[in-house]
This record gives structure tokens, sequence and C-alpha cells, in this order.
């Protein structure tokens, strides 16, 4: 993936305190049911990210979203609920349950980081342009500073209203472009690893 339309700053560091949060890394991504994926590299990047955190003892957030429509494959009666088992999270790590796209609503997620002062957010997961994007917008709304990972997040082909295609790749850009600067800032896995160097 080109990462050019990245904005950069390679001096920024990421502080110690900041919290890595993965969005609804369930197996029920892998299902036929959503088509086309872009970004193949995701799951190893998402699990490169969290051996970094680990290493550290810094915070970890798992994000699952739980469907109440029986015939999804984010039900809990469904394989696709469980969590992909590269970044499954430890027995020590905080797992927040939602219905909706927005990790926020109806989950303890806003209240426990104020209470842990993790002001600062790391962001990665599934899907781009739905639970990632919506989640972004909102822990900007409530004053938290946001990174999104990029090659750390992916979604699917779709179609418009008049039925044409639209890539996994063209949506994925764009929901890019209209986040960073505006709710986040977006950088790729090889920035963040690289800014624990110099923390």
């Amino acid at each position: 993936m080109d990462f050019a339309f990245l904005a950069k700053n390679p001096s920024e560091k990421i502080m110690d305190h900041t919290a890595l949060i993965l969005i609804d890394v369930q197996n029920a991504f892998d299902d036929a049911i959503w088509g086309t994926r872009n970004n193949s590299s995701t799951e190893q990047n998402m699990a490169n990210l969290l051996q970094l955190w680990r290493s550290r003892n810094l915070p970890i957030i798992h994000i699952r979203h739980r469907s109440a429509n029986p015939d999804s494959p984010l039900n809990p009666d469904s394989p696709g609920y469980a969590f992909k088992t590269e970044t499954a999270p430890s027995n020590d790590e905080v797992v927040f349950t939602k219905s909706v796209h927005n990790a926020f609503l109806g989950t303890g997620l806003e209240a426990y980081l104020r209470d842990n002062d993790l002001l600062k957010l790391v962001i990665t997961g599934f899907t781009t342009d739905h639970c990632v994007s919506t989640t972004t917008r909102m822990a900007s709304d409530l004053g938290f500073t946001v990174r999104l990972v990029a090659d750390s997040t992916a979604t699917f082909d779709r179609k418009d209203i008049r039925g044409e295609s639209i890539t996994a790749e063209q949506i994925h850009r764009i929901n890019l472009a209209s986040l960073n600067g505006e709710f986040c800032k977006v950088v790729s896995t090889d920035e963040v690893m690289s800014s624990f160097a110099y923390s």
C-alpha cells in the first residue's frame, strides 16, 4: 500500500501511557459474506503492535462486536464471534463488548480510559469505514488524541447507491483521508513501531 498520503512527523513520539485499541478483530471477518478485502497484512501488523505493547507492559483494550442478528457471523452463537487467534486477548487484558458501531456507546470504555488517565489512543481493527471510523470520530469528539493505523485496519468491496462497485482499497483510502487531520492522525504500523525506539 502506498502511504504517501499519510501525514508524517517522525520527531513526534508516542508516549508510554498511550492505549492500544483493537476493534472487532474477530473470526467473523473471514466469512465470505463480506466479499473481497484489502490489506492482507492487517492481522500481522496488529499482532506486531500487540506484541510491542505487551513487551512494554502498556495498556491494551480489545473491543468485541456482539450482534443480536442470529444470522450474523458476529452473533455470539456463531464461531465468528471468537477473537482471531493472532490477536486474542490475554487473561489480564481489558475487553469491552459493544452492539453498535461506536465502541464508546453502551460500554464502559470512556470511563475506563479517563479513570486510568489514558488520553492518547492508537486504534486498529475492522472495518475502516464502519466501527473503526465511528469509534475514531467519537474518540476525537470526546477529547482523546487518536492515532489511526492505516495498515492495521481493513475493509471490503461495496456497491454504491447506483449499484456500482467500489473497491475495498478505494473505500479504505477515502475514509482515512476524511479522518486524517480532522479526527485523528493517520499513521502506519512502522511509524508507530519506530516511535518507540526514541521513547
